[in-house]
This record gives structure tokens, C-alpha cells and sequence, in this order.
């Protein structure tokens, strides 16, 4: 049996509106990048990355998207992205883009990438700073950035104070 190689495309949603985050949803943010693909490739590409394309992860809070596609048409895919113009959230439009930041093998690859890519904003962040309690707020942050792999747990065992 022939395994599918994927391309996961990390993007950033970029908004003058700070609401348009929080109002977005993975369904929005396929719909819209389907209708970019549309408008670009046509029919054509429109099929070539309908196949596998998904929105694997989307966080709200920061306006991180990952998207999934197979890795014969990610180069449409990333070619359409700026294309995105708005995004639909519960009735309202909201004008913003999505920004690539990173084109990984793995999901893996992106989450290592993403915890890199947010220190650097974190240190631009700290460089910024106004007052001390900002500062230690911040310090507090960027050392809290790690990629930690969960450990299988069975049913009987339990840690002394709850935490992993």
C-alpha cells in the first residue's frame, strides 16, 4: 500500500481587528481558503488540493492556522494564501490575511518551528518593555516555551501532586 506524503502550511492571521480572532473558526478559515484556491487555480487546483487539504489545528488566541494538504499541490495552496482577504466569524466579515510562516513534513516540524518563531516574539516583546512587572511577566513566558512529549499514563498510576 502507497502512503500519502502531506505538507503542513503554519499561518498567521493578520488583522487590523482584534476581534477577528477570537471570532474565527477552522470552518471559516477552509471555506475562505478553498474560494482563494478557486479564484486563483480554477477548477484545476481546486481539485488538486480539495483532495487531502484539512485545517489540522487553529488557535484563536493567537492566530496560529495549520493546514494540511498533499505534497504534490501544497505549492498552490501556499501560492493562494494571500489571496484570503476576509474571514466569515458568527454573521460578520472580518478583513485580515494569512501569513505563511512555515512549510513542514510533519506536524512536529511546525510545532518546533512555532515554539522558536514565539520565543523571537517574546524577546522582540522583552525588548519593548515599559516596566519591570512587564518585563518579568515576559521572562516568565519565554522560559515556559518547550515542547514536551506526554508520557502514556495507565489508570492505577498517579503523580504526588497532580502535575506531569
Amino acid at each position: 500500500m502507497v502512503r500519502f506524503k502531506n505538507r503542513y502550511v503554519l499561518c498567521e492571521v493578520v488583522s487590523e481587528d482584534p476581534r477577528c480572532r477570537q471570532c474565527i473558526e477552522d470552518r471559516a478559515v477552509s471555506l475562505a481558503v478553498r474560494d482563494a484556491i478557486g479564484r486563483v487555480h480554477g477548477d484545476y487546483g481546486l481539485a488538486c488540493c480539495s483532495i487531502s487539504f484539512t485545517v489540522k489545528y487553529l488557535n484563536a488566541y493567537t492566530g496560529t492556522v495549520l493546514l494540511r494538504c498533499r505534497k504534490d499541490s501544497y505549492r498552490l495552496l501556499c501560492s493562494a494564501l494571500p489571496f484570503v482577504r476576509q474571514l466569515e466569524g458568527r454573521g460578520q466579515r472580518y478583513p485580515c490575511c494569512l501569513r505563511t510562516l512555515h512549510v513542514g513534513g510533519t506536524i512536529r516540524t511546525c510545532q518546533k518551528f512555532l515554539i522558536q518563531y514565539n520565543r523571537r516574539q517574546l524577546l522582540v516583546l522583552l525588548q519593548n518593555c515599559t516596566s519591570e512587572e512587564e518585563r518579568q511577566c515576559i521572562q516568565k513566558s519565554l522560559l515556559s516555551c518547550s515542547l514536551t512529549e506526554e508520557r502514556s499514563r495507565s489508570g492505577d498510576e498517579e503523580d504526588d501532586d497532580g502535575t506531569e
